[in-house]
């Protein structure tokens, strides 16, 4: 029972360590962005084709900011630019870990100190992306706020008017990871039904082409069957004479025939 306790003790400490290096990680505001961007691009990576998005582009032409990444929207037809759709990953982990913090203890103070911090947070964030990013008419007139887990997302929605604030002023619009992933499918599926548009536009003006070929072709057809039915008649014509030929001839020889002399015995 000693070894077993003592080897269940160990695989504890192992865990322990393991969560201490995540809150390590976590804990640094350039891991912790750089943690949330490579979870979004696994998501794009999974639900779009990669000539579909775009990373860290500069959604204004000359500037130097660049937002992490960019869905490519198709235009009206083939030959127009691609419409981007700016989608940028934030992480306020600082303000919502007090949140959390002073909800489990029941201090209402905190909470409602933390929930206004991460409020303003999520505000500054949606403004940073709407100045630097959403530049309308290479860009849409929204964009997309990514926060990477679902507690921070759903802290967000519950926030009384942040979001509809956000969209209304800002022009952002607020994301966890089941949304987005709900919003990529959705955009597939429309980029799918838009290829399926324009191929039938291409299917229809290639059956008018063979239409027109086809028209052609009936009126070839025709020709040959108005020669072939001249062939025929100018066959029964000769099947005609051929026929008063031989009648002619066959009186011919029975006239032969009678008039041979008989020849002495």
């Amino acid at each position: 029972r000693l070894e077993q306790v003592h080897r269940g003790l160990g695989e504890m400490q192992t865990l322990a360590a393991g969560v201490g290096d995540l809150k390590k990680v976590l804990s640094n505001v350039k891991a912790r962005g750089t943690w949330g961007e490579v979870q979004l691009r696994s998501l794009l990576e999974q639900g779009l084709a990669p000539e579909q998005f775009a990373e860290n582009v500069a959604t204004r032409e000359g500037s130097s900011e660049r937002v992490e990444f960019v869905v490519k929207l198709p235009g009206r037809d083939e030959e127009a630019p691609a419409l981007l759709l700016p989608i940028d990953a934030k992480f306020p982990l600082e303000d919502y870990q007090r949140l959390v913090e002073a909800a489990e203890a029941g201090d209402v103070a905190g909470c409602e100190a933390a929930g206004q911090a991460l409020d303003l947070r999520v505000r500054q964030a949606a403004r940073d992306i709407r100045d630097k990013y959403v530049h309308p008419p290479r860009t849409t007139d929204f964009a997309i706020l990514y926060l990477p887990t679902e507690g921070l997302y759903a802290e967000v929605l519950r926030r009384p008017g942040l979001c509809d604030r956000l969209q209304r002023e800002h022009r952002v619009v607020v994301a966890g990871p089941t949304t987005l992933w709900a919003f990529i499918t959705s955009l597939q599926m429309g980029f799918r039904t838009l290829a399926i548009q324009r191929r039938s536009s291409e299917v229809w003006e290639l059956l008018g082409r063979v239409k027109a070929d086809f028209a052609r072709f009936g009126d070839a057809l025709a020709g040959v069957q108005k020669k072939l039915q001249e062939a025929s008649n100018k066959i029964d014509e000769a099947q005609r004479g051929t026929r008063r030929i031989q009648k002619t001839l066959s009186g011919v020889e029975e006239l032969s025939v009678v008039e041979a002399p008989v020849q002495p015995a």
